[in-house]
């Protein structure tokens, strides 16, 4: 079984450049279907989830190439609706993503439950009820998925029974096509939902509302191709100021997007890690305070997260194993999912304080001296968060699963030993 064996306990310094956006490359790798006409996508993580959706486009009759480092061509001039084939759906959630432009384009979808993180019930009625307020049929007949549409979808107004990224997304795929306009009520605006609408209209979508929860869609006829370019991921920027809190390391994280990091950076200071914007890039300080910010009146703070533009769900693992290294007391509430927290014991097997205290939040309290050990990742968030606890504790750990993490973090072992990391990658299948 692949595994990382990881020597920790020295600081790491250097500069990073994170990744295009998971989330931003899936949905936009999706959109290429809703043309004719060439797509080209820039700065395209070369990940595991990426090549999983790339593989289910192909089957749908799509040409892909890649032209260069992280650049991938892509042309849909003729598409054949039919089922996707289970066990690639069930590797990835992003694989719903198809549902809404294959809809669009051709009127028709038959798709496998999808799979992804198990992180807890991830539920899919949004999709399917949007999609029927587009004009869909939907049915559900042995663990197939179905939709259809007699003729073109038509615009509609539309209010999500939860902010779901991927539904929104879908949403706004399927509404590019639809003749008339469609009216998103409560839609998610995540950087990702953001780089999508953007791709959208430089495909020929009129769209407003970009970055709110209310976001208006006037179809097209047709939509053109065109050359597109994935922003940096704001999860892998805080995944290196969580890197460089544990390792008490001095990194400055290139192309960081800082527009997008508000509330992450407001996250972290709570834990007293501070980030310096220079420009377009963030420079996280060796000589931190790493003390946690009492509320006023002395009371336990916390760090929560929440639909955009609140702290990233995503995040929540990783200022987990930072709070470790932090001196005093705080509450990580992660609302979202009801098994993202679970993978807390094996922090605690290396050293950590903390307490899981339901499904959902975790007290730590720091700093903890944290030490090696062999663990195993669950799913890429946490994976990663243990990672970092391995790079930042004393002597050697193993991390099995780490497919997981390569999911969606690209050559991540070969990136940090260019910052002083001792991470080798073994092929090992001894456990």
């Amino acid at each position: 079984m692949p595994k990382f064996v990881v020597h920790g306990g020295r600081p790491l310094n250097g500069r990073v450049r994170p990744a295009g956006n998971k989330n931003a490359a899936l949905p936009m790798l999706a959109a290429a279907l809703l043309t004719e006409e060439p797509v080209v996508l820039e700065n395209v993580p070369d990940i595991r989830d990426v090549r999983t959706l790339l593989n289910l486009i192909e089957e749908l009759g799509v040409q892909v190439e890649w032209t260069g480092a992280n650049i991938v061509r892509l042309q849909a001039k003729e598409i054949r609706p039919g089922r996707l084939d289970a066990g690639s759906a069930a590797r990835i959630r992003a694989s719903i993503l198809l549902a809404g432009p294959m809809l669009a384009r051709t009127g028709e979808m038959q798709l496998p439950p999808p799979g992804g993180d198990i992180i807890g019930r991830r539920r899919m009625d949004t999709h399917f009820l949007a999609m029927q307020g587009l004009g869909a049929e939907f049915g559900y007949r042995r663990e197939v998925f179905g939709l259809h549409a007699d003729g073109r979808l038509v615009g509609a107004n539309i209010f999500l029974d939860e902010p779901s990224v991927t539904a929104t997304e879908n949403t706004l795929m399927a509404a590019s096509l639809a003749r008339g306009t469609t009216t998103l009520r409560n839609a998610a605006a995540e950087p990702h939902v953001q780089d999508l609408c953007q791709m959208l209209i430089g495909m020929g979508v009129q769209i407003s509302g970009i970055g709110s929860n209310r976001i208006e869609i006037q179809g097209a006829d047709r939509l053109g191709g065109g050359t597109f370019r994935i922003s940096s991921d704001h999860v892998e920027v805080g995944s290196f100021i969580g890197l460089a809190a544990v390792t008490r390391g001095e990194i400055l994280i290139e192309d960081a997007a800082p527009h997008f990091l508000d509330s992450t950076l407001i996250g972290f200071d709570r834990l007293g890690v501070r980030a310096e914007v220079r420009g377009e890039d963030l420079f996280i300080p060796g000589d931190q305070e790493m003390k946690i910010k009492m509320d006023l009146g002395g009371y336990i703070p916390k760090i929560d997260d929440g639909p955009w533009p609140a702290f990233p769900a995503d995040l929540t693992s990783i200022a987990l194993v930072a709070a470790t290294q932090c001196e005093g007391t705080i509450l990580i509430h992660e609302k979202m999912f009801e098994s993202r927290m679970f993978f807390t014991d094996k922090l605690v097997s290396m050293g950590a304080r903390m307490v899981l205290c339901d499904p959902h939040r975790v007290v730590v309290v720091g700093p903890s001296r944290l030490h090696g050990g062999v663990v195993e990742s669950p799913d890429i968030r946490a994976g990663m968060a243990l990672l970092i606890a391995a790079l930042g504790a004393e002597g050697e750990s193993e991390i099995y699963n780490i497919g997981q993490i390569e999911r969606g973090y690209e050559r991540i072992d070969e990136r940090l030993r260019e910052l002083g990391a001792v991470i080798d990658r073994s092929d090992s299948r001894e456990r």
